[in-house]
């Protein structure tokens, strides 16, 4: 009987993002890395150039994660397309700073949003994070079988999906989260069998445990 051949998809953190005001900016528009960010995206370029024949690539439409995904499109000679499903989390905090005391919180009337953090109260549910990015993974790994994918996504949304194949809870620190930017989750399949996750920090670990805009 052949053996089901193994295909791996790789999701990328985008790079650090310009954000001098250091406001949660999630799906807002206008967040371009910064000369940092680009340093890191093409570390990741250089990165995927030494791993198997990566036949796909594929990015948030989000600046950020296009920008993220362009030295990687230039070394490998891919172009780039783009999955909605990769965007980041929905969040009503956008555009605002989080603390406690100096940000958001610091107003009563937001409060009633973090009622619920099993959903969570305050975004997009976990559950509704994890099959849109399940879906664009799957769709990925058809798109490169027997080869590898890359998809450049945000890191909550990475790390909801990882909590979500590895049977974990989705209720978690976000300061605990190993998905530091450009950082690289992934999965390898055999056939549609899902039978590892690998995290890699080809930019190295800055970045690990902040939540910013993510």
């Amino acid at each position: 009987m052949t053996a089901p051949e193994t295909t791996v998809v790789h999701l990328l953190r985008h790079g650090e993002v310009f954000n001098p005001t250091g406001v949660l900016y999630g799906r807002l528009p206008g967040f371009e890395l910064s000369d940092a960010g680009h340093g890191m995206a093409r570390a990741a370029a250089g990165f995927f150039g030494t791993r198997r024949p990566i036949t796909h690539l594929v990015a948030s439409p989000l600046v950020r994660a296009q920008q993220t995904a362009a030295p990687i499109a230039e070394t490998l000679d891919l172009p780039i397309a783009t999955d909605d499903r990769l965007i980041e989390a929905g969040n009503d905090f956008e555009g605002q700073t989080f603390g406690v005391g100096d940000g958001a919180l610091k107003h009563p009337a937001n409060w009633w949003r973090l009622r619920n953090p099993w959903k969570p109260s305050w975004g997009e549910p976990y559950d509704e994070i994890a099959a849109r990015m399940l879906a664009a993974v799957h769709t990925a790994r058809d798109a490169a079988r027997g080869s590898a994918a890359v998809c450049v996504s945000h890191q909550l949304p990475i790390w909801t999906l990882r909590l979500h194949v590895e049977g974990r809870r989705y209720l978690h620190d976000p300061r605990k989260r190993q998905c530091g930017l450009a950082s690289v989750t992934s999965l390898t399949y055999a056939g549609d069998e899902l039978t590892r996750v690998d995290y890699a920090e080809p930019a190295g670990p800055a970045g690990r445990g902040t939540v910013g805009g993510a």
